[in-house]
Parts: C-alpha cells; structure tokens; sequence
C-alpha cells in the first residue's frame, strides 16, 4: 500500500500532469494486490522501454562502441569538488 510518505515532495506540489490525470480517471476503484502489482510491473517495463530507446537513440547519434563504454567504465574521470 502507497503511503503519503512514499511520494516525492514534487508529486505533492503543482497540477497533476497529463499521465496522473488519466491514470486517476482509469483506476477510480480499488484494485487488488495481485492487479496492482501488474499495473506497476506495466509502467515499470513502459518506461524502461522508452529509457532504452532514448540510450541506443544517443548511442546512434555520439557513435558509442563497446569500446568506448569499456574506455569510459575504468577511467577515473571524476568532477573536481571546489574548496568553499
């Protein structure tokens, strides 16, 4: 069960978006355990999907081997941290 304490403060604040909207008008009545947890494994495996898409998306675009990803995973390129 979702408490309020689970929702992130942005979620909370502002107008609902389009996505909220829709899925509040769809799901108006109490869902079971076993449904609910099959609507949040469809919207877990929804944006999954559109996130590699947009990764093999920009894959495409920069030219990426798996070269460069090895290159890039045992570099030590770290943002230097500025003294106050």
């Amino acid at each position: 069960m979702l408490n309020k304490a689970d929702i992130p403060m942005e979620a909370l604040e502002g107008p609902l978006s389009n996505l909220q909207l829709e899925l509040l008008k769809a799901f108006s009545h109490q869902l079971s355990e076993q449904d609910l947890l099959q609507v949040r494994a469809l919207l877990a495996a929804f944006f999954a999907k559109k996130s590699i898409e947009i990764a093999n998306k920009v894959w495409d675009e920069e030219g990426w081997t798996p070269e460069k990803v090895d290159q890039l995973l045992h570099s030590k390129i770290r943002t230097p941290y500025k003294g106050k």
